[in-house]
């Protein structure tokens, strides 16, 4: 073979690769619910107001996506971490936790706590340092 047959081949097979490899790599990510985050090895998870609840169904709605209920979910109240059901989820009311994506698309609940907590902190104080004129009656 030629050099000039050798430069030929290598061109050619080179613009047969880039728009190969090009095509690969604008290829969509898969895309994630609203609501929900991802990240490497803590699995999907979700926060929000329950919309809806459907005890028939086994589900609940936070941010116009489906999450089911499923023989492994785990359910918590979030005011005293008691076991919770599906009749604890409240419309109007948050809702936070994992899930599981199935082959079938389904959203499937791994751990879930229905509520606010209660106790703790107000807020709104007033925080901070103190006034100069504070610290001044404070120490006569």
């Amino acid at each position: 073979m030629t050099t000039r047959t050798i430069v030929f081949f290598a061109t050619l097979a080179i613009l047969i690769a880039i728009p190969a490899a090009l095509l690969r790599s604008a290829e969509a990510p898969p895309a994630t619910e609203p609501g929900a985050t991802t990240k490497p090895d803590a699995g999907n998870k979700f926060y929000g107001v329950v919309m809806a609840v459907d005890a028939d169904a086994k589900t609940f709605t936070i941010d116009n996506q489906v999450y089911h209920v499923v023989a492994d979910s785990q359910m918590t109240k979030a005011a005293d971490n008691s076991p919770a059901t599906l009749a604890d989820a409240t419309v109007g009311q948050p809702a936070r936790g994992s899930f599981k994506k199935a082959a079938d698309g389904t959203l499937n609940v791994t751990k879930v706590r229905f509520g606010r907590k209660t106790g703790g902190k107000a807020g709104g104080g007033k925080g901070g340092k103190k006034k100069s004129s504070d610290a001044a009656t404070t120490q006569q």
